[in-house]
Parts: structure tokens; sequence; C-alpha cells
């Protein structure tokens, strides 16, 4: 492997999966010998030709591994549908994987199994980034599994992967340039190993609306109380919702998209999206864990401060580098944001090249964010979260 440290990205749109593969993933490897490769594309795009042609750019023992997505980011650009890749390698650098089959219902113990990987990565900067389905539930035990791990000296970062929202299915890709395959109900720690720092960045753009409230009653991410008060039945106050609106879940989730609940924390708000609610018990359901106790709040945005929000995570990457020219940059968006965002991703896309100064950088839109610095707690939703490596 060349000793030059490099990072590339390349992105393409064409409708056949493998000439898409095959073009993304040459514009990223360029010719290098590439420790890692990240595909991330559309569903309709997750083809076994697919992966086979981007393999046909690794050598033997390159680790590869990606997912489905809600949209992908890479080469100054994003799209809905298509491919985007991004690679690494170079002196000093060291990944490794552990996968974990057949989640659902058990996710704290794959994390912990995704996260055996970084037992085998012995360099003075580590992190541990996950891909994993992004359908599965109580996503923060996953979180907490890798958690009992890592450790608290290890940031976790990474993605859930989407499918457009369709609520579907979602499929993650594992394995190396001799042969990866096409998972789904799987959770991929991948263990990076670093003689440089590794920067991490997370940011949402979000602030809070109204007067804060106490979970007076919750387990994981369902609300049964706030302020002593059937969660549901404060929700529908609060918006000036009719009942009706609770029998269909399409039209819930599409009211309560834009007020999602902050989560008090040190350092601001973790965002929980409401995905759901519950008529017989008056609760409501997020996806992430909501504590027993907590402050929370209504949030509200808008465009700018969304894509405000962008840039301030890749910042708070490069940053956390103490000064070393960053390498390039991975990106983990959520699907909600690309949504409220709307007719002006582009503009996002323009803040994250301009903050980064044209450091290269790829990754796509998530159904649910993993970042953790310190802390048991690192399952995010409507939040950016970044990887910066020098």
């Amino acid at each position: 492997m060349g000793l030059e440290r490099w990072f590339g990205t390349g992105h393409s749109t064409l409708a056949d999966p493998a000439a898409a593969g095959a073009e993304a993933a040459a514009a990223a490897v360029a010719g290098r010998e590439p420790a890692v490769i990240f595909v991330f594309c559309s569903v309709g795009h997750h083809e076994q030709a697919m992966l086979d042609a981007v393999r046909a750019h690794a050598r033997p023992d390159t680790v590869i591994v990606g997912c489905t997505t809600s949209g992908q980011i890479g080469a100054g650009r994003e799209s809905r549908d298509g491919v985007a890749v991004s690679a690494f390698g170079g002196a000093g650098l060291t990944v490794r994987t552990s996968v974990s089959h057949r989640v659902t219902g058990r996710l704290r113990e794959a994390g912990a199994e995704a996260a055996a990987c970084l037992g085998t990565v012995d360099r003075e900067h580590r992190a541990l980034l996950m891909i994993a389905d992004g359908l599965t539930g109580t996503q923060h035990e996953l979180v907490r599994g890798a958690y009992s791990v890592a450790g608290a000296a290890v940031p976790l970062v990474g993605g859930c992967a989407g499918d457009h929202l369709t609520y579907v299915r979602t499929y993650q890709f594992h394995g190396t340039g001799s042969g990866a395959e096409v998972l789904t109900d799987a959770a991929i720690g991948i263990a990076i190993g670093s003689d440089h720092p590794i920067g991490v960045g997370i940011a949402h753009g979000w602030r809070r609306r109204g007067a804060g409230m106490i979970v007076t009653r919750s387990q994981g991410g369902r609300i049964y109380e706030l302020d002593g008060e059937p969660a549901l039945d404060v929700m529908l106050r609060r918006f000036g919702l009719d009942e009706s609106i609770v029998g269909d879940e399409e039209a819930f989730r599409d009211a309560l998209f834009l007020h999602p609940l902050g989560l008090s924390r040190r350092s601001g708000e973790d965002i929980r999206l409401i995905h759901a609610a519950v008529p017989a018990d008056r609760s409501l359901i997020c996806l992430a864990d909501v504590p027993q106790g907590a402050l929370v709040w209504h949030m509200e945005s808008d465009q700018d401060a969304l894509i405000e929000g962008a840039g301030e995570a890749c910042g708070q990457a490069v940053e956390a580098l103490g000064g070393r020219d960053p390498l390039g940059v991975l990106v983990f968006d959520c699907a909600a944001r690309r949504i409220t965002i709307g007719d002006a991703l582009d503009r996002e896309v323009e803040v994250i090249g301009k903050v980064l100064g044209g450091v290269p950088y790829g990754g796509f839109y998530t159904n649910g964010e993993i970042a953790r610095t310190r802390g048991a707690l690192g399952m995010h939703h409507f939040t950016m979260v970044t990887l910066a490596l020098s």
C-alpha cells in the first residue's frame, strides 16, 4: 500500500447499478490502493452487480462496507438516486470490521458484536464507525451495546441505512475486495485506527420552542407521560391537532415531522423524532431513548438554520483535529433534514464545501445518526454527524 495518505470521493447517477458503481468507484479510488471503500446507494442500485463493479477497484484485502440510503452525498453534490463512494488509504491507517446478523430484537448484543473489531486495532487514535439496518426499532440499544465494548475513550460515529423513508426494507454491504455481500437486518462495525487525530462533529440547527416539559414516565423510546399527563394528549393540545389524525400513521408522522423533541444535554439538545402514537395508552414513540425524568422541548427550525448546522458539524470535526489539515470527511446527514431543506439542498452542499475548503467529503442521508464522543448515549435524529481524518 502506498505511503501517502489520501481520501477520495465519487458519485454517479447512472441508471444501471453496475455502471454507476464502476463510475463512482473509479473517481474515488483513482488508481490508488484503498484501505477501505464506503459504498452508499439508493434502493434499486443495491444489486450484487454494483458491489462487484466497486470491487474491481479494490485490492483483495480492501475493506468494503456501506448501505442503502435516503440520498447520497459525494464529489461535491447530492442525489436521491445513484451511488456515492468514499475511499481512503495510505500509511498509518488500519481498518477492521465485525458484522452482526439478525439484529432485530437483540440490538444491545448486536452492538457489542459489531464493536468487537476494535480489539484488533492498536493505534494512537481510534474510532468505531457503525452502519446498521434503519428499521430495527430501538436504535439506542445498538449504541449501548457498542459502548459496552468501546468504553468512554473511543468515539462512536455512523448512521442507519435508509430506503427513502418508505420503511419497507434497508440493506447493508460488507466484505472485501475478494468478495462482498448484500445483507439486511445487520449491523456493521468498522474500527478505524490512525497515527493522526480523528475528529467528530455533531450539529443540527434546531432551536427550542415554548416551555420545557418533564418526561414523567417513559421506557426506552416510548413516552407515556409529559408533565404528569398522557404524552399524546399533551402533543395534540400543543399543536391543535384533532384526535382523528392519530388513526392515520402517515398523516400523524407528517404533522409532527417539523416538531421533534429536543432532549436536554450539557452540550445542547439531542433531537428525537416522534415516529408514531399508541392511542390505547396515549403514548408517543421515538426511535431512540427518552429517559424518564429528562427535560424536553418542542423544537423548530428553518432552511437557513439547518444548513448552518451542516457547516457547524463539519467545522467541529476539523477543529477536533488539533490544527492538523483534514484529509477527508465522512458525512452522516439525517433523511428528515434532507426533506426539510428541500429545494435548498444545493446550498447545504455549498456550505459544506466552503467550510471544508476543498477537502473531499462523502456520505449519505440516514434513518438515524450515531455520534458519541463521551458518555453512554449517542443516538440522534434530525442531526448531521461528521468524521474527519487527518
